[in-house]
């Protein structure tokens, strides 16, 4: 890619969400939690999208969750999106409640099941989620 293309799958960092994505370059996935219903939430934002209480602060996720849906992606003209296809976009279930946008990686599209385990990895101080290892199906130890 010559430079200067532009690249969309950079996140766009600022002063708010500086810290999940610093935290995210040391390979720690971020959420922010509710101090007034304890609730959690993803993407981050300033206030609770649940009771609207601006009382939230950062937390560790555990990085475990579960592949709710997905969809095999063959064409995307989008840099550098188009020199990955086919990729896997999906919507995982965190195990602290929030639903979070992703992609899969590591895992053949026909091996993946709704309810599979999957955790989180790190491309590039990305979140991305893959089979869980002890679930992967078909694994023998070498």
């Amino acid at each position: 890619m010559p430079d200067g293309d532009p690249r969309h799958d950079l996140p766009e960092v600022d002063t708010f969400t500086h810290p999940y994505w610093e935290a995210a370059a040391q390979g720690r996935l971020l959420l922010r939690r509710c101090a007034d219903c304890g609730r959690s939430h993803h993407y981050p934002r300033e206030f609770c999208p649940h009771c609207w209480s601006e009382a939230v602060t950062w937390e560790n996720a555990s990085g475990h969750a579960t592949l709710y849906t997905w969809s095999v992606v063959h064409r995307n003209d989008l840099p550098p999106f188009g020199q990955r296809v086919p990729y896997v976009a999906a919507v995982v279930d965190l195990a602290e409640g929030p639903r979070m946008m992703t992609e899969v990686v590591e895992s053949e599209p026909a091996a993946l099941r709704a309810g599979m385990p999957v955790e989180v990895a790190f491309r590039d101080g990305i979140p991305v989620f893959r089979p869980r290892e002890n679930h992967v199906s078909g694994a023998q130890g070498a």
